[in-house]
């Protein structure tokens, strides 16, 4: 089969491209090489939907940004997935803050953001009371939110294989070869895929894709940001989304709620050469406590329930990189902060550059833009989860204590488009293993649940694919 389209990489951007795209009468894949969708920087990141007054005047990202977080609250609707419009703020300490806080304000009207304001020392902390009392000014911005982005990334692309979408796990890609006006796509293990448009929404390993058909235009490196996440416990600190005013290197350290209750904290920045290098460092997570603590009054770190390290994709223009070197190949690169808030938004202006380029857009009638909640059974009110119960046993056996996630929202993850196959997959989609014990009792039962449903013995499955085994063989035979 030759698809129209192969998407190269399923992160939150590929992910909304492969949706947008599949309202169209098109025959799509989305190709990762990881053994699951949102594996990359959507599994890591500050879950910020920015309003837009950060990036350069002029520039897609801040063309795209406003445009995005414009869009996020409908496109989260439709998919089901939580999102909350908190605000932010960025804090200032002193009259040069002062003056980059202006700034920002001047350049976020010039982008279009509505409703900023700044705000000094008794409106500041009358907004947000545990802001640091040494914190004398700062940039309001309510069109700020928060959003989960490996739920959307999840969404997206479901909602995607939904409308006919197909989806290649475990494809790394090799090779791409220009052959009588298609592309053979060669994934490592020698499997391929023949396409007539590629698009490379490939992450830290865009230009590495972009080099297979001859385009060494640009050059991507990683941003190592580090981050600690706070127990729900924490999670009403603060309520809007809390910055300091920015460096060339980022936005600093945030606090902020997320839209799961708990308390997120973080990242650091730091330029990186190798592009798998996720571990945390003392260092690192040290800044980041030290930096909270200064920015926001009563952050309690010993209420710590895990640390993280995600990469950026850092393109070497310093704006997001969207161009066609060819008239059948989308370079979608570089896509660092504000990438996540830029999605929906990134996706439609893919979408006008294949139609610019000739390609023929027509609307399927039997496209489907909803995708249910996966958490609406958490959601639901006492009455409604008995029913449900009484429908399903299965939603009344809790398998995670610290989330609260039961047995029947596990099964209905496995079950649904795109399929998690390994424990951090259902992790991702149901929040079990999330809480304070971090999988400590629950890993067992969905280990066993992942057998089941994929029909592979107990040792069998993994934390996140590859060699990552959680259990190497039986300690005794049960007679």
């Amino acid at each position: 089969m030759t698809y129209d389209i192969a998407v190269v990489g399923a992160g939150v951007v590929g992910g909304m491209i492969a949706r947008t795209l599949s309202a169209y009468k098109l025959n799509i894949c989305i190709l990762e090489k990881k053994h699951d969708v949102a594996m990359g920087a959507s599994c890591a990141n500050s879950a910020i939907v920015h309003a837009g007054f950060d990036a350069k005047e002029g520039s897609l990202k801040a063309k795209l940004n406003v445009k995005g977080s414009e869009m996020m609250a409908e496109v989260c609707r439709e998919l089901g997935v939580k999102y909350q419009n908190n605000g932010s703020l960025v804090i200032g300490f002193n009259d040069d803050d002062r003056a980059t806080v202006e700034a920002l304000y001047t350049r976020g009207v010039a982008n279009g953001v509505k409703n900023l304001k700044v705000v000094d020392y008794e409106e500041l902390h009358k907004i947000e009371p545990n802001v640091s009392k040494n914190a004398t000014c700062a940039l309001w911005a309510p069109t700020g939110s928060i959003v989960c982005p490996y739920e959307l990334t999840i969404a997206s692309i479901g909602n995607a294989m939904d409308n006919g979408a197909a989806l290649m796990l475990d494809f790394e890609v090799a090779d791409i070869k220009d052959e009588n006006g298609n592309y053979v796509i060669t994934a490592a293990n020698g499997e391929t895929v023949t396409a007539k448009y590629i698009i490379n929404a490939a992450g830290i390993y865009s230009d590495a894709i972009a080099r297979m058909i001859g385009d060494d235009s640009f050059t991507v490196h990683p941003r190592r940001g580090e981050y600690v996440l706070l127990d729900k416990e924490c999670g009403n600190l603060v309520r809007h989304t809390i910055f300091r005013t920015p460096s060339k290197m980022g936005k600093g350290i945030l606090v902020s709620p997320t839209v799961d209750g708990n308390l997120l904290t973080g990242p650091t920045s730091v330029d990186m050469e190798d592009k798998e290098d996720k571990s945390t460092t003392a260092e690192g997570l040290g800044r980041v406590m030290k930096e909270a603590i200064e920015n926001v009054d009563g952050v309690m770190f010993n209420k710590t329930i895990t640390s993280f390290c995600g990469l950026r994709a850092c393109g070497s223009t310093g704006d997001f990189i969207i161009n066609m070197p060819t008239d059948r190949f989308v370079n979608v690169a570089g896509i660092e902060s504000p990438g996540l808030s830029s999605a929906p938004a990134i996706a439609e202006y893919v979408t006008d550059l294949l139609a610019g380029a000739g390609m023929t857009l027509e609307k399927d009638p039997s496209f489907n833009p909803i995708r249910p909640a996966a958490h609406a059974f958490r959601e639901a009110s006492m009455e409604e989860k008995n029913e449900i119960i009484k429908k399903d046993p299965s939603y009344g056996r809790i398998i995670c204590r610290c989330e609260t996630v039961s047995e029947g929202e596990i099964l209905a993850a496995i079950r649904t488009n795109p399929k998690p196959r390994d424990l951090d997959g259902v992790k991702r989609r149901t929040r079990s293993q999330m809480g304070r014990c971090q999988g400590g009792f629950c890993s067992p039962y969905i280990v066993e649940l992942l057998a089941q449903e994929m029909n592979v013995p107990y040792e069998a499955v993994t934390k996140f694919g590859g060699n990552s085994y959680v259990n190497i063989g039986k300690t005794k035979e049960v007679k």
